[in-house]
């Protein structure tokens, strides 16, 4: 089994040298405006996922998923000499659609904003539906009790042994 910290370090050199090679050794024309936000490697180092973001529309990101698929052997290769392993790693890359996410969460926080200024807006104009005092006192409590405000109740019909 690998030391998971050992893996974690992989990982972070392998989305360093994937980006490295991408920015400067790469001259592919179909190659957008990319990102390498991340990567993962298995325990047994032999499989690596990258994931990356580009900026633009959807033919902008087909064309940098075809240009990555093509230069896939040149960045196996330089990943596989700079890690020093017995096995250079496969290299898969995932479209990372975090512009996606980020644009969802904020219309949901849109919306609970306005649902919540609505509920605002109801609860100014409300008030309570039962008396100001909502709990009944219990007036006749007060005579029961003596001088001294002691409890005088009589206890009746108590066991004799």
């Amino acid at each position: 089994m690998t030391d998971p910290a050992k893996v974690r370090r992989h990982a972070e050199r392998v989305r360093e040298l994937v980006a490295s090679v991408v920015r400067t050794q790469i001259k592919d024309p179909r190659l957008g405006m990319i990102t390498i936000t991340d990567a993962r490697i298995t325990a047994d180092l032999r499989e690596a996922t990258v994931f990356y973001t580009v900026l633009g529309d959807a033919a902008a990101q087909a064309g940098t998923a075809a240009a990555l698929e093509s230069a896939k052997g040149l960045l196996r290769s330089t990943v596989g000499k700079a890690l020093g392993l017995r096995h250079s790693p496969s290299l898969t890359f995932v479209h990372d659609d975090v512009t996606e996410h980020a644009k969802h969460i904020d219309d949901l926080l849109a919306s609970a904003r306005n649902a919540d200024a609505e509920v605002q807006r109801l609860a100014a104009g409300a008030h309570y539906a039962g008396d100001s005092q909502p709990y009944k006192l219990d007036d006749d409590h007060e005579d029961d009790l003596g001088a001294d405000g002691a409890d005088d109740e009589v206890v009746v019909g108590q066991d004799r042994r």
